[in-house]
């Protein structure tokens, strides 16, 4: 069958869901038998997500191919259990160097560059770069910001240009707001009604209407947005407010969101999608009574965006679990070694998170501190991980003065230090170790037996690594290097077994998890502070 491309804008405010809608879509179209991928357009002239302060834009995701993303391609692989890469996310800041670039090269003749054709046409060759590879029957792009941004114009405007091209292998769906106004005690209509103007001033008329509403719109006042906003009635569909973005899929398929794509793009609906392994995840989620208490330490705790797959991954392993799960954010830049205890009291586990500089790292080294010695179940990630290795250095070996070189360049014991191939590096973006790289486990491990193998891929972000020159040091103190790439002989694993359960990783795991394949290491992670949990309750 022919590729068909779907195009998904929104509405009224930012912060709908229009990630959650185009994976909900997704999840259905794949579990339908069909080959689907999404993408997203950011509008911001940011090249890639990867130098933003996660104040700005939450998560950077990273994709096995090294690419540094939006996070909601964080949710399009967690919904659909596929892979992305730099294709499935594109930037404004992408799209004019691509064509800037072009100029400089001669590629336009001479010709006055302008936004139309040559950016629109550069937008186009994006969208289409997925559907050419004959790979998928499906394109869902989702097109970032609100109508109205002047800096989606260029974007919507191809949009409009390819639902022509296109014709019937191309459809828009758009996601907009219907709010409830509590005086009135009432919803209402009009913000929808002028989003959807906005968006037919810009030549392009939505086939289908997702309406984001934190109260129940009865069939006549979707009857009558549809008749205001030139929408087949059936066409109309709601999206309200669950306790669980996991449940989206089904309450789009109970309003047949998939059926209506196919029936509008000429593909035939023929019986159901086969979600039985997602209402599986659905009802072990609505069965668990139980809670498990997670602390996260981390310098970003305000925006809990900026930790999104760490919170999804401790999610979905706590549902395998059958239990809940309830994450204390813990700021570490007023963690301190006297209030340590009561900060972290009655966690059952606690997450080190990743990050960059020197600020809020002293909180970081006394929640370790507390953690080991009060032996708690406790996950390092990335910069955590370093962490483990330089408070462990300091407060086991008692090289006082221990440190990463990317907190202090004069430290006399570089537990930590610059990669190699990093020293001669002075633009910061997308110049990282990223992506995914191989690593050998030792086959006695913690992390060995919760992958149930030795060799292992996991995702990267990072200029820092391990230093070797103390890894004979350590070991004999107790802490294994049970983790390491087999070309570089990086090391990526480390753990403590005299502790229950004390592990580092370099590598970022929480970007392999979706909810079909949970993370393996947050899986034996999360059953620790399980078991910790029901310990400490029979004590």
């Amino acid at each position: 069958m022919e590729t068909k491309y779907i195009f998904v804008t929104g509405g009224v405010v930012s912060s709908l869901g229009k990630g959650i809608i185009s994976a909900s879509l997704a999840c259905l179209l794949k579990a339908r038998g069909f080959r689907v991928t999404i993408q997203k357009f950011d509008p911001y002239i940011n090249i890639d997500p990867g130098t933003l302060n996660p104040y700005e834009h939450g998560e950077c995701y990273v994709t096995e191919d090294g690419y540094e993303a939006d996070l909601d391609l964080g949710h399009y692989e967690r919904f659909t259990n596929i892979r992305t890469s730099r294709a499935n996310n594109v930037t404004t800041g992408r799209i004019y160097q691509s064509v800037i670039d072009k100029e400089r090269h001669g590629d336009y003749l001479g010709k006055t560059v302008q936004i139309v054709p040559h950016i629109t046409d550069e937008i186009k060759r994006s969208v289409r770069a997925l559907g050419s590879t004959g790979r998928f029957d499906f394109v869902i792009t989702e097109i970032g910001g609100t109508v109205g941004d002047i800096e989606s114009l260029p974007f919507l405007e191809s949009v409009r240009q390819m639902r022509w091209e296109l014709g019937g292998n191309a459809l828009c769906i758009h996601l907009s707001y219907v709010p409830y106004i509590a005086a009135a005690k009432e919803l209402k209509t009009k913000p929808t009604q002028h989003s959807v103007k906005q968006l037919q001033e810009l030549g392009i008329q939505p086939d289908v209407l997702v309406l984001r509403t934190e109260k129940h719109i009865g069939q006549d006042m979707r009857s009558k947005i549809a008749r205001f906003c030139n929408v087949a009635p059936d066409a109309v569909v709601q999206s309200i407010d669950v306790d669980s973005i996991y449940k989206v899929p089904m309450k789009m398929h109970e309003q047949h969101l998939d059926e209506i794509v196919m029936r509008k793009t000429g593909v035939p609906v023929e019986g159901e999608p086969d979600m039985a392994p997602w209402t599986s995840f659905l009802e072990k989620l609505d069965k668990a009574e139980e809670t498990v208490h997670i602390g996260l330490v981390g310098k970003y705790v305000e925006l809990q965006d900026a930790y999104k797959s760490i919170y999804e991954s401790l999610f979905h392993a706590a549902t395998y679990a059958g239990y809940k799960v309830k994450v204390r954010y813990i700021h570490s830049e007023k963690l301190r070694d006297e209030n340590a205890g009561e900060q972290l009291d009655g966690l059952d586990g606690v997450v080190i998170a990743p990050g960059f500089g020197q600020r809020g790292i002293d909180g970081k080294f006394a929640a370790l501190r507390w953690c080991r010695a009060q032996d708690i179940p406790t996950f390092g990630i990335c910069l955590g991980m370093q962490c483990m290795v330089i408070e462990y250095a300091r407060d086991v070996l008692g090289l006082e003065d221990a440190n990463s070189t990317e907190m202090d360049s004069t430290t006399r014991h570089n537990v930590i230090d610059l990669m190699e191939e990093q020293k001669s590096i002075t633009n910061m973006g997308g110049t990282m170790r990223l992506g995914a790289y191989e690593c050998h486990l030792e086959p006695d491990s913690l992390a060995a037996k919760a992958y149930g193998a030795t060799e292992i891929s996991e995702r990267h972000r990072h200029r820092f690594e391990f230093n070797n020159d103390y890894r004979k040091a350590l070991e004999a103190a107790g802490m294994r290097c049970v983790g390491v790439n087999p070309v570089t002989g990086l090391v990526e694993v480390v753990e403590v077994p005299a502790l229950r359960w004390f592990v580092g990783t370099q590598y970022h795991p929480e970007y392999s998890s979706t909810v079909l394949s949970p993370s393996p290491l947050f899986a034996s992670f999360m059953q620790a502070a399980i078991d910790y949990r029901r310990e400490k309750e029979q004590k």
